[in-house]
């Protein structure tokens, strides 16, 4: 018996070829690559500690070091990129997004770093996330940074990261809080337009 996380055969057929080791020879893995991504994703479904994996994931200072070092060779965003791109075009769409919509989350956090503050609005200590998306809510661009950080300031870089990794957006969607220095910065830095929507009453 699985879990709802784990990945379909057919899903991982997709990007299996993106976790294979770059240098095949040596020894062979003690367990498959499919396994461990499957813990990944019920680590990041479930919201589990690392050593609380289920016995039947392998171990799980294994499923964290490969974690860790796709991660770091940024693996997990390449196949992301590659699966947006399929379900774009598989809803009649081109391959590249030409509108992004921008928004941010403030997330409690327990443990204390330099990464962590006070989003005085929405009362929350710890860490912000601002997410780009396109109008099918592929996932185009995420940041995490201290919660203390008004969206007005930190909306324009990420909107830069996004419009570098995807030239072909035109233009940009946001709420309220990313009105004054964001708009300011889309138009002048990035020559693009942020659109501000409003809530209807």
């Amino acid at each position: 018996m699985g879990y709802p996380s784990d990945l379909t055969d057919a899903e991982w057929a997709l990007i299996e070829h993106y976790f294979q080791p770059r240098d095949r020879r040596g020894s062979a893995s003690l367990h498959p690559r499919k396994r461990i991504v499957d813990a990944i994703l019920y680590v990041v479904k479930s919201g589990c500690q690392w050593r609380m994996l289920p016995n039947d994931f392998p171990p799980w200072q294994t499923v964290y070091d490969h974690f860790s070092r796709w991660n770091k060779r940024g693996v997990w965003e390449t196949a992301l990129d590659q699966l947006n791109a399929l379900h774009r075009q598989n809803n009649g769409r081109s391959a590249s997004p030409s509108y992004g919509m921008i928004d941010s989350q403030s997330v409690k956090t327990e443990y204390a770093s330099e990464e962590r503050g006070i989003d005085g609005g929405k009362k929350v200590k710890g860490h912000k996330r601002h997410s780009v998306f396109d109008i099918l809510g592929n996932l185009l661009h995420v940041s995490v940074h201290a919660a203390n950080c008004s969206d007005t300031v930190a909306g324009g870089p990420v909107m830069a990261r996004a419009a570098e990794k995807y030239p072909s957006i035109e233009a940009f969607s946001g709420d309220a809080g990313y009105r004054g220095t964001a708009v300011k910065f889309v138009d002048e830095t990035l020559g693009l337009v942020l659109h501000i929507s409003t809530k209807i009453k």
